[in-house]
C-alpha cells in the first residue's frame, strides 16, 4: 500500500524528513488567512506583522540634546543666497523702469535695447550686493552673539538687527549710524514679534527662522 502523504505540502514534507525537519511547510497563499493569537493577519504580501510597519514616531533621530529646529549658522546659507537673489529680482524691476522711463522719448531701436538692459543689469547687481551684505552682517552678528550669549532667544534677532543697521549706515556718519540702528530695531523686533504671536495669544509656538 502507498502511505505517501498527498495534499500540498506532501512534497516538501518528504524533503523535509529526509533533511531531519519533520514540520510541514506551508504556502503564503495558505498562511493568508490564518489570524496570530493577540496580533493582526499576517499580510499576503509581506511576511511581517503590519503593525510594525506604521512609523508613530519621528522619521528622524536626533542626537542627544540637538535642536529640532535649524540654527543661525544652518540659516545664514540660505538667508545671504535669498537675499542675494531676492534683490538681484528686485533691482532688475527697478531698472526696467527707470530704464524705460529715461528712454521713452527714444525710439525703438538697438541703442535704446543696450541702455535699458544697462540699466537692469546695474540696477540688479546694486541691489543684490546691498540686501547680500545685509544678509551677511546679520547672520555674523546672530552667530557671534549666539555664541557668546550660549542661548538662542529673540534678544539674538533684535541686537543682530540692531547692530546690522548701526554698521551697514556707519559710512553716512553717526546719524546715519542711529537712523541704520534705529531701522533695524524696528524691523528685527518686528520679526520676533511675529514669531511669537501665536505664543503670545494663546497659541502653539510657530516654528522658528532666526
Amino acid at each position: 500500500m502507498d502511505n505517501t502523504p498527498q495534499g500540498p505540502g506532501a512534497t516538501k514534507g518528504g524533503l523535509g524528513s529526509i533533511f531531519g525537519g519533520g514540520a510541514p511547510e506551508y504556502s503564503n497563499t495558505e498562511l493568508a488567512g490564518v489570524p496570530l493569537t493577540g496580533m493582526s493577519p499576517l499580510s499576503p504580501y509581506l511576511n511581517v506583522d503590519p503593525r510594525y510597519l506604521v512609523q508613530d514616531t519621528d522619521e528622524f533621530i536626533l542626537p542627544t540634546g540637538a535642536n529640532k529646529t535649524r540654527g543661525r549658522f544652518e540659516l545664514a546659507f540660505f538667508t545671504i543666497g535669498g537675499s542675494c537673489m531676492t534683490g538681484a529680482g528686485l533691482g532688475a524691476v527697478n531698472g526696467l523702469r527707470m530704464g524705460l522711463k529715461e528712454t521713452r522719448d527714444m525710439p525703438w531701436s538697438k541703442p535704446r535695447n543696450v541702455q535699458i538692459i544697462n540699466m537692469v543689469t546695474r540696477q540688479g547687481a546694486s541691489w543684490a550686493n546691498s540686501l547680500g551684505s545685509v544678509a551677511l552682517l546679520y547672520s555674523a552678528f546672530g552667530v557671534a552673539i549666539e555664541k557668546a550669549r550660549g542661548a538662542e532667544d529673540d534678544i539674538n534677532t533684535v541686537a543682530a538687527g540692531t547692530l546690522t543697521g548701526v554698521l551697514f549706515k556707519s559710512s553716512s556718519g553717526l546719524r546715519g549710524a542711529a537712523r541704520g540702528g534705529l531701522a533695524g530695531l524696528a524691523l528685527s523686533a518686528a520679526y520676533a514679534l511675529y514669531n511669537n504671536w501665536e505664543h503670545l495669544t494663546g497659541g502653539s509656538s510657530p516654528s522658528r527662522l532666526y
